[in-house]
């Protein structure tokens, strides 16, 4: 199997993408458009109630039965625009929520499909940052979009009726407001910058507390309490910086906005006031020109913010675009449903064929190279060896060798560049989807657990069989820690187990892998926090269910003495195979290992 080099990615731009969205909820998008349409529309109706009641007034028409027309129909208009704001108001949270989970779950869903064991494109923290932060850009665009149009037409509407009554006010007042679409479209790449530069800061700033926070037991140990809090301080600073330009630029765009709508506020009364003195223009008519000026205003000043606003919701969208890699950008904002109140549905749990049963297992030539990485070190290169049903196989070698490498990649967790899988002979494709229960289990170095109880650890969604989960803490030597346990297996195990010693976290990570009973067991340095009796119980146990096969990465006396063959690499590359016995009698390099076997690890002096 040989993974060809990635294409060259075509982005796609913002329109495109808000057309996607657009489709993904047509009616929920139309109705949220249509309702604030009508409560814009309906804005304009206060200014020609306002006018025919001020022209009642002062003579203008006649007052019979306009006055109290007026007032009843002020306050039916006021009721209406309540219910449409409501109706408004909902459609539009309906939709946000639609917009922004949609970009999430996709971004998500992409990440979760990724090889279980390649990093992130981006640190943890600024990862979470697009998450969080740059999905907000899907729901605010989709939202500025919807009403944009309504408003540019109440506006050309209002300009239209205003110019009717006069056209050189109009033309007066209308110029200024021209001004702000010109100055923000003038300083828009500025507001591009302004927005990135606060975005990453964000972004550092997480990934910076994410780090510290995962390693509080380090930075303790080497009393560098005092530097972590001045680089947090560092880099908040810099985000303080970032953000405050990016905030005090937007501010400026409304600020120059709000000044000339009062601008051209101000216009109207000065010029209209001859006219009104004169009788050229009625009492209603300036009324109207007042409150009307207000929508030709509006327009533009909002025209200007949309389109800051989509300069800088485009940043969003490349930030976001870049985390798919080499996914289609589509795939950002393909349809797919969103879970809504429905209970998650249970974990489908495979089913056991006879093609599943193992008898051996064969890698050829397995090859990968991690980026960057010299050609002396960083991956495996041509790894070949066979597994025979019931027996043990350990590899080991020195850090940096390339065991775990070499297991993460026959279970497709890191994408193999050359070589080839075969289960009883049958080539694998797709190693990451074969590669799991019923046939494949599997227990990294650091197991991984997290804030639920002991059971929902163990189990993450198989079957509560309390005879499996019996034989499974059984078998992992971890029944006389649970027995011990105040609840037993409804222990909560706090963030990252943090309860747990490490031993105990092992344990309940083998317990994971075997309440599963799969056909092989691949285990990454699973004793590594044991003592030397519960290492050896705990492997005594495992090899107690008959046919268990097991591959291991380890440099452990215990496992390497049980093996029935041992794979020793160096540099990423087979340097021998054999037995105990036979490597010890012919490599200066596995006597080193074993000479070196079992000295205290990290986890057991914590």
């Amino acid at each position: 199997m040989t993974v060809a080099a990635p294409t060259h990615r075509q982005r796609l731009s913002l329109p495109a993408y808000m057309v996607r969205m657009w489709r993904y909820a047509p009616g929920l998008c139309l109705a949220h458009g249509l309702f604030w349409d009508a409560v814009n529309l309906l804005g304009l109706a206060p200014g020609l109630l306002v006018a025919r009641y001020l022209n009642t007034l002062s003579g203008d028409i006649d007052p019979a039965g306009g006055r109290s027309l007026v007032i009843a129909l002020m306050a039916l208009l006021g009721v209406v625009l309540a219910v449409l704001i409501l109706l408004a108001g909902y459609s539009e949270i309906q939709m946000r929520f639609r917009m922004s989970g949609l970009v999430r779950i996709n971004l998500l869903r992409h990440l979760l499909r990724r090889p279980g064991a390649v990093p992130l494109p981006y640190p943890l923290g600024q990862t979470i940052s697009r998450l969080r932060d740059d999905a907000y850009a899907a729901e605010d665009v989709m939202d500025w979009t919807d009403e944009i149009v309504i408003h540019a037409l109440i506006g050309v509407v209002a300009l239209i009726a205003l110019s009717r009554i006069d056209l050189t006010i109009t033309v007066a007042v209308t110029i200024p407001l021209i001004l702000v679409i010109v100055l923000t479209q003038a300083g828009s790449r500025r507001l591009i910058r302004y927005r990135e530069a606060s975005s990453q800061t964000t972004s550092d700033l997480a990934h910076a507390v994410g780090s510290i926070l995962a390693a509080v037991q380090p930075i303790q140990a080497a009393g560098a309490e005092q530097r972590a809090i001045e680089r947090i301080t560092a880099i908040n600073s810099q985000r303080r910086q970032a953000m405050t330009v990016d905030a005090v630029a937007t501010r400026l765009v409304d600020a120059v906005s709000g000044s000339l709508s009062g601008i051209a506020t101000g216009l109207v009364m000065l010029l209209a006031a001859d006219q009104l003195s004169s009788g050229d223009m009625s009492v209603g008519d300036f009324a109207l020109f007042l409150l009307w000026i207000g929508f030709v205003s509006d327009l533009t000043v909002n025209l200007g913010k949309y389109l800051a606003f989509n300069r800088q919701a485009a940043v969003a969208f490349r930030r976001m675009d870049a985390m798919l890699g080499d996914a289609p950008p589509e795939s950002l904002v393909a349809h797919t449903p969103l879970i809504g109140r429905e209970p998650l549905a249970p974990v489908a749990q495979p089913n056991r064929g006879p093609d599943d049963r193992l008898n051996v297992l064969e890698v050829t030539g397995l090859t990968y190279r991690h980026p960057k990485s010299s050609d002396a070190i960083g991956g495996i290169d041509g790894i070949d060896l066979r597994l025979e049903r019931g027996g043990l196989t350990v590899v080991t070698g020195k850090v940096g060798a390339g065991k775990t490498t070499l297991l993460r990649a026959m279970l497709g967790l890191l994408p193999i560049q050359e070589g080839e899988v075969r289960w009883n002979g049958k080539a694998i494709d797709d190693l990451a989807a074969v590669m799991t229960p019923p046939r494949v289990a599997y227990t990294p170095q650091v197991p991984r657990l997290f804030s639920e109880t002991l059971r929902d650890n163990i189990l993450l969604g198989a079957p509560d069989d309390p005879d499996m989960l019996v034989a499974a803490i059984h078998g992992a030597a971890f029944d006389v820690d649970v027995s011990g346990f105040p609840q037993g297996l409804d222990t909560q195990v706090g963030t990252r187990g943090l309860r747990l010693s490490g031993g105990q976290m092992q344990r309940a990570a083998a317990a994971r892998m075997l309440v599963r009973q799969p056909e092989l067991l691949v285990i990454d340095d699973l004793s590594s926090a044991l003592d030397v009796e519960t290492e050896r119980l705990l492997w005594d146990r495992i090899f107690e269910r008959e046919g268990v096969t097991c591959l291991a990465a380890s440099h452990r006396r215990v496992a390497l003495q049980r093996a029935d063959q041992i794979i020793l690499l160096e540099n990423g590359r087979v340097a021998a195979r054999g037995t105990l016995t036979e490597l010890l009698a012919k490599s200066a390099e596995m006597r080193q290992l074993w000479n070196m076997a079992d000295a205290p690890s990290e986890l057991e002096l914590s």
